[in-house]
């Protein structure tokens, strides 16, 4: 679990712990509070950093293990057909990623109709569904509990 000093203003803005899907070492897995796709993530950095080169390089390492677990869950949970990772960075400073399963068509979650507006070019980061509390933990916690065994 990271300490409260690790928990930067960005991961904050994106609603955690709330949000939490998983947590590891250097890293933590958010469910993104508008949900421009179906699974929508965001994958933050804890500590001050801005900057993705200045990360140590044991959270770069630790980048392939967490990519692999995200696939794996997004994949199983939503059959998505591409993924992007978008590190924007424009108004939340701290390093993060956007990650968004893309889907050639409608999906329906919890009896909710999730459209990827922007396939097959650049997601729609602005259409999203209004989710309630109760549908959006529900998310999280379905993608919680897909999420592979800690190692």
């Amino acid at each position: 679990m990271p300490d409260s000093t690790s928990i930067n203003e960005t991961i904050r803005r994106f609603g955690y712990p709330e949000s939490l899907v998983v947590d590891y070492a250097h890293w933590t897995v958010l469910l993104r509070p508008q949900q421009a796709t179906l699974g929508a993530l965001v994958l933050a950095a804890f500590g001050p950093a801005t900057a993705l080169g200045d990360l140590p390089p044991a959270a770069h390492a630790e980048l392939a293990r967490i990519t692999a677990d995200i696939e794996a869950t997004l994949g199983k949970a939503f059959s998505y057909k591409k993924i992007n990772y978008l590190m924007l960075m424009m108004v939340d400073p701290n390093v993060h990623f956007h990650v968004l399963p893309r889907y050639d068509g409608p999906k329906i979650f919890d009896g909710t109709s999730f459209e990827d507006k922007g396939w097959p070019r650049l997601p729609d980061l602005a259409a999203a569904p209004d989710l309630s509390a109760e549908r959006f933990r529900k998310l999280r916690d379905h993608l919680r509990g897909l999420w592979p065994a800690r190692r």
